[in-house]
Order: structure tokens, then C-alpha cells, then sequence
């Protein structure tokens, strides 16, 4: 599994190699709309379920919660700068509420790995909340302690909870990466165990 696995994302070192990527615009909200930021592991693998949710306008992977300006995807996967693999989600309150993102961010984790998620180790893959205001932080620590009350495992709770900072959007070649590259998506995605891991602490989720 983790000879599939680096093959997936070395693959991904090379492409801005032969196409010379370059990084997405940072996503904005308009009046009427709001922002949400997760990290989940892999970016690739956070986009499908925010952007099935009505009211989601847009899913931006990217690069946050450490130290230094502008990381390059190359920087952040060796590790060391301290950002996580992450999305920004914009979306319209009205039709989407925070507490049904926090609930699809809960089912598409592994959060009782404090450093990595499923088949990929190391701080930049851990899972954590960014909260945008205290409205948001309010309800990510409240969904927090409701999980760890009522959750089908044993296991604690380790996702982290943060005050967003600067969000750094990864290069072009990784937005909607599962939509540009379905194929390589999806053989990454199963060598990763993803799925397997996911079913194991949530049971099946129509």
C-alpha cells in the first residue's frame, strides 16, 4: 500500500515540472457568504464531500497553520514548515449551515490520529479545525465534545482546534484534483485505505 501510495503523490512533484503550475487566486467571500477551513489529511481527498453539499460555492486546497510565507507543495509535503495539507470552503449560511460542514469534516476524518491521516504521516497531514470567530469556534469545540461523548469508537478525540491564519492556496494542478485526474485520484485514494479506514470508524454512510 505505501509503494501505491508514494506513487500517487510523487507523481504529483512532477506535474508542475511538465506544466508548469501555478497557485490558484486565495477564495473570497462576498457579502452573504462565509468561510470555513479544514484539515483533513490529504487536500485531494477533503474537496468531493464539501462540494456535494448545497450551498457550498467553492473548495480550495491549500497550505495553513504554520510559519512561513508562500510554502510551495514541495515545501509542505517534506515537512517542517508547520502547515497542514487544508481546505477553504465558501459557502452561503443560508443554505448550508456550519454545524452540517463540522459534521461532514467529522466523516471524512480519522480523528483519533494525533500526526497524519490514514496511509500519509507527519504533522502536515493532521486533522484540525480553523475557525474563522468565536461563533465558529463556539460550535467546532461543542461538536468536538459531542463527538467524544456519543462517537461509535473508543478511541479519544484528537483533531485539533485553531484560529484560522493565512491561508496559502495550493498550486492549480491540485485544485479539483479529482475531477482533472479521476483515474490517479481514485488509485491513490484506495492505495491510501481511505475508505477501508473511514467505513471502520463510521460504519457505511449513504
Amino acid at each position: 500500500m505505501q509503494i501505491i501510495h508514494r506513487a500517487g503523490r510523487l507523481f504529483a512533484l512532477l506535474i508542475p515540472l511538465l506544466s508548469g503550475a501555478l497557485a490558484a487566486e486565495p477564495p473570497a467571500a462576498v457579502p452573504g457568504q462565509a468561510i470555513a477551513t479544514f484539515a483533513g489529511g490529504c487536500f485531494w481527498c477533503m474537496e468531493p464531500p464539501f462540494d456535494k453539499l448545497e450551498g457550498v460555492i467553492s473548495t480550495t486546497s491549500g497550505y495553513t497553520g504554520g510559519h512561513k510565507d508562500n510554502p510551495t507543495y514541495k515545501e509542505v509535503s517534506r515537512g517542517g514548515t508547520g502547515h497542514a495539507e487544508a481546505v477553504q470552503i465558501v459557502y452561503d449560511p443560508d443554505k448550508v449551515s456550519y454545524a452540517e460542514l463540522l459534521d461532514t469534516f467529522w466523516h471524512n476524518i480519522d480523528p483519533t490520529t494525533a500526526s497524519g491521516q490514514f496511509c500519509d504521516r507527519g504533522d502536515q497531514y493532521r486533522s484540525e479545525i480553523f475557525y474563522q470567530d468565536a461563533t465558529q469556534q463556539q460550535q467546532a469545540l461543542a461538536s468536538k465534545q459531542a463527538l467524544d461523548e456519543l462517537k461509535p469508537f473508543t478511541a479519544p478525540v484528537v483533531t485539533g482546534i485553531s484560529a484560522a491564519s493565512t491561508f496559502y492556496p495550493a498550486e492549480e494542478y491540485h485544485q479539483d484534483y479529482y475531477q482533472k485526474n479521476p483515474l490517479r485520484y481514485k488509485f491513490y485514494r484506495h492505495g491510501c485505505g481511505r475508505d477501508k479506514r473511514l467505513e471502520e470508524l463510521w460504519g457505511t454512510r449513504e
